[in-house]
Parts: structure tokens; sequence; C-alpha cells
């Protein structure tokens, strides 16, 4: 995380409710949330507890997202709130340090320059029925000793993610389509039970979207499961671009959309670099596994182990 100071700011032509009030939502004439309005929309939070240090195993590889240019930028100051419930189409979250969740039931909200620690079930949801979720220069993650199933869950129709950072979480994002990019995945938090993704899809993209993962850092710590999992639980993946990430840890850093409910199509697998560390052979049983090359517009090319020299190919899993 970029380092933040406290203060400020929910902004838009807002309708930010916090979950547990029934406070008028903030004047959806101003522009900017004064400190005081925001305060009386919900009592602060007790201080968000620090981020859990992580081994950055990207130093190597200079210009990938990492802690120093993902997540909040460089002297932000955050306004404390708690749990927010957005409704209003459009709403923009900028500047807040949340605990809790943010429960999107509104079209094209974005929220930026924040900071969400929570835990549960997630840090943040789209849920069905809205579409547009921007995710921004943000960090979310849990609290280190008590399980958050999910930072993003992605119920509803596009989500974008930019330059943000998650961790201390069981799975990073799920969602099975939307564009998810320059961003930092790391140091996830297992807990009995758990299938602990960085990047997961259970099944096909709504009609018209797909899923683009590029630029990212995805490292799962983890001996299970994935850096980026495509799985076929409720469809076959379809429209998928994986390209030019960092990927790393789980039992295989890739999952590449294979199973037995039918050929995934259109899954593009470019550019990527797995690395070696934390397991010797990318993933602790593999680099990847569930490769189908038969599949319709299905591209694998110009993945590599870290150094660049030595390709990684589909059947090292």
């Amino acid at each position: 995380m970029r380092n933040v100071g406290l203060a400020l700011v929910c902004m838009a032509a807002v309708a930010c409710t916090p979950q547990t009030s029934t406070v008028v939502p903030v004047s959806q004439t101003s522009a900017t949330a004064s400190a005081s309005t925001s305060a009386s929309a919900s009592a602060a939070p007790a201080t968000s507890p620090a981020a859990t240090p992580a081994k950055d195993r990207t130093g190597q590889l200079k210009g990938w997202p990492n802690a120093s240019n993902t997540g909040v930028p460089d002297g932000v100051e955050l306004s404390k709130r708690g749990s927010i419930r957005v409704v209003k189409d459009g709403t923009v979250l900028d500047g807040l340090d949340i605990e809790g969740e943010v429960s999107v039931q509104a079209d094209n909200v974005t929220i930026r320059n924040s900071r969400i620690v929570n835990v549960g079930h997630w840090g943040v949801i789209q849920r069905k029925g809205a579409s547009g979720l921007t995710i921004v220069d943000s960090e979310i993650r849990g609290n280190g000793t008590e399980q958050m199933q999910f930072g993003i869950l992605n119920q509803g129709g596009m989500l974008t993610v930019r330059r943000t950072d998650i961790s201390v979480i069981s799975n990073g994002i799920q969602t099975d389509h939307g564009l998810i990019e320059d961003s930092y995945f790391h140091d996830p938090l297992e807990f009995p039970q758990d299938h602990v993704d960085m990047i997961l899809s259970t099944g096909e993209a709504q009609k018209g979207l797909s899923l683009v993962i590029r630029r990212n850092t995805i490292i799962n710590t983890v001996k299970q499961t994935a850096a980026v999992a495509l799985f076929q639980d409720f469809g076959v993946p379809r429209d998928t671009i994986v390209e030019k990430n960092i990927l790393a840890g789980g039992g295989y850093a890739l999952y590449a959309g294979g199973g037995k409910k039918g050929t995934p199509t259109g899954i593009k697998i470019i550019g990527n670099v797995f690395l070696r560390d934390p397991f010797p052979k990318g993933g602790f049983w593999g680099p990847v596994t569930g490769w189908d090359g038969s599949g319709k517009g299905n591209v694998w090319r110009d993945n590599v182990w870290e150094g660049g020299k030595s390709a990684v190919h589909p059947s090292e899993g």
C-alpha cells in the first residue's frame, strides 16, 4: 500500500447509505460530502489494523504491480466509515477508510483512492442486477486474524479493477466477466475448508461480456488451488484473456478452463511470466492444469518462466 493519511470524503451525486443506518443519503446537489455529514451518517469505526507485511517477490521484475504502485496513492487523506450500501447510479466513493463492506446495488459506481478492511463474506460485492462497478487505486484486505472470503464478489454485470492491492483474503476476486488490470494480489489467509484463489471464475461470462486479466501480479502463497482459476462449476468458460501477468503459487498457478462440462472456447493465455517462488514448479504441483487446446479460438503463446529464457508448456502441469 502507498502511504496515506486520514481525513475526508464521500463524493458524487451520491446516495451512499450505511447499511446499519436509516439516515437520509448525502445531498445529491453536493459534489463532495463534508466531514461532518459523513460522520453523521455512520459512527467512525476503530482504526483499521495495519496491513500485514508481504514478502515482495517482484523486486527483480521492475515495472510490475507491487505494493509501491498499487493501492491508495501517496498523500491521499482518508475519512473513516463503516459499511456502505450504494443505491444510486453513478455514485463515487472517494478517499474512504472503510471498516466493513461495500454493497453495490446500482449501476456505474466508482470506488477510488479508498481502503476497505472487513471480515466475513466480502469486502465489496456487486449485486445481481447491478453493472459497471469500477474500483481503482484502492486497497481491499482482511484484518489478518479473521476470515474474509472474497475481496470482491461480482454477482452482477461489468466489473473493472485497476491498480488495486488485494490481500489477506481467501479469494481475491470472483467474477466471470470484467477487466482486471495493473493490480497486485498477494498473501492470502487460509482457513479450514478454504479453496484459495486470487482470481476465480466459476462459469461463463454473461452474454456480450468477456473476462480480461492483464498486467497483474498474482501470487498465491498457499499450496492449493490457484493464482488464476477458470473453473466449470456453473458453466463452461469462454472469451477469457489472461495476458502479461506474473503468476505464481497455489496447487497450480493457472487452472486454464478445461473440465467435464464442455470444451472452453476463446481462451487466450498469452505472454505470462511464471515465478518459481513460492514453489519451484510455479504452483505446488506445477504451472498449469486444465488447458484444452482443441477449443475454437483457444491460444497458448509466449508464456515463460521468470528470466524469459524458458517457455512454459501446458503439458508441464
